[in-house]
């Protein structure tokens, strides 16, 4: 695993395009010995005339291919080092590798192939980690603080950059497509074994971002970490929300408001579309943030970890607030 973890290093997934975009290692470039279609027909040879007759049934599929199969990986590694790996390590990345060595290419193989990873992953959630949660009411700016920290070299994980999700109803506005579940617990595991044992800086959440389950392991590991809380007035959360979600189509913000009528209450979302529809967008946060803030004190209420200090920061940048959080955390120590 650390091969694939140096600067440079060129990692070939010799799966299907398919199995590829359902999850991979972070970094890795797709490079399918048999594409979806292919992988199909040999699956189909196999159960029907076995695996002598299915090898053939590859052979004939890919073989013409076995000169761009060279000429991309050439584009891809000048160095012609390559790590390649498939599902369990074995035929699809053994007939690459011995294509490429007979070009010249110096060729790692990842024992147990993707499998291997998988397991490395899911493993790796249950081991103890120092992890310190930072918690706050809706809006009040968790997620620039946690990017803050960052700048400063602390190891922070952003698990709503990794959902492609903020986490609200309201999150999956304006943010990419939304990785697999299983691609995000791959990116997941490998950052957090990446940060080789430190501190980790996490973002309060709740099990679920957009669709996408924090693992349970994880989980439990952050609703029994320390915690730092950030407190900030109603009134510049409400302006922060504004500044996040005010541009978005109106549609789009009835449609979002809507989705949370079963747990806000009918008469709350109808104060809330009423005041959007009449360009009020305080008076469409108000009802939101008394939703939210109810959830928030709901969730605090299931977390077992110890509190560490809270901190008032209304009018401070996140900068200030990241230095301030550092300070509190030297005098702690």
């Amino acid at each position: 695993m650390e091969h694939a973890r140096k600067q440079g290093s060129v990692i070939l997934d010799i799966r299907s395009e398919g199995e590829h975009q359902q999850g991979h290692i972070p970094g890795a470039i797709s490079f399918p010995l048999l594409n979806n279609e292919e992988r199909h027909e040999v699956g189909i040879t196999y159960k029907q005339h076995g695996q002598e007759e299915a090898v053939k049934k590859g052979f004939t599929l890919v073989g013409h291919k076995f000169a761009d199969y060279i000429g991309r990986a050439e584009k891809l590694s000048a160095k012609r080092e390559v790590l390649i790996y498939c599902w369990r390590g074995g035929m699809r990345s053994n007939i690459m590798a011995w294509l490429l060595e007979l070009s010249g290419f110096h060729i790692k193989l990842l024992s147990g192939g993707y499998k291997s990873y998988r397991n490395f992953c899911l493993e790796n959630f249950k081991r103890n980690n120092k992890v310190i949660v930072v918690t706050g009411k809706t809006g009040s700016g968790k997620t620039e603080v946690l990017h803050a920290l960052k700048r400063r070299d602390e190891k922070v994980l952003d698990l709503e950059f990794l959902a492609s999700h903020k986490g609200s109803a309201f999150g999956g506005l304006g943010q990419p497509e939304a990785p697999t579940q299983e691609h995000f617990e791959n990116v997941l595991g490998w950052q957090i074994t990446g940060f080789n044992g430190a501190v980790i800086w996490v973002e309060g959440e709740s099990r679920f971002i957009g669709r996408l389950r924090i693992p349970d392991a994880w989980y439990t590991q952050m609703m029994n970490a320390e915690t730092i809380e950030l407190q900030r007035s109603i009134e510049e959360r409400m302006e922060r929300v504004i500044r996040e979600y005010g541009n978005f189509p109106q549609e789009e913000l009835i449609e979002k408001t809507n989705g949370i009528r079963k747990r806000m209450g009918g008469e709350n979302v109808k104060e809330s579309i009423d005041a959007l529809l009449a360009g009020d967008l305080k008076g469409w946060v108000k009802p939101l943030l008394e939703y939210y803030d109810k959830t928030y004190t709901h969730s605090l209420e299931q977390n077992n970890g110890k509190v560490l200090f809270d901190l008032d920061i209304t009018g401070k940048q996140p900068d200030d607030i990241a230095q301030m959080i550092i300070n509190t955390m030297k005098k702690l120590s």
